[in-house]
């Protein structure tokens, strides 16, 4: 047996110490997922480019939101979205989008 695969792709792992620490430096997630600086980069590249999380400028650093309400990508987890991950794993903050109904849902 192989004790070296997860179940989670550096993808997802990614997005979790993001939700963690949404002001987490790339070097701090590098480190904490175990791969390279320049794979994190490209990661977030992918991640932001397809809506999972919205990057924004505060002062030197960057601050990172979790779109939880975005659709997992794979046809097998195409009708959950990636908030029902992130809740499962727990010690996550994500932002839902503002929607009309958000104000008077129960919280």
């Amino acid at each position: 047996m192989n004790p070296d695969w997860t179940f989670l792709s550096n993808h997802g792992h990614v997005l979790i110490a993001l939700g963690r620490e949404p002001d987490a430096r790339i070097r701090d997630v590098a480190e904490v997922v175990g791969i390279t600086e320049r794979a994190v980069q490209n990661i977030l590249a992918d991640l932001c480019a397809a809506g999972y999380v919205a990057k924004e400028r505060l002062g030197r650093r960057n601050h990172y939101e979790l779109r939880p309400e975005v659709p997992m990508r794979h046809p097998l987890e195409q009708g959950h979205a990636i908030g029902e991950l992130l809740a499962a794993i727990g010690d996550v903050v994500a932002t839902p989008a503002a929607t009309p109904d958000a104000a008077t849902e129960p919280r």
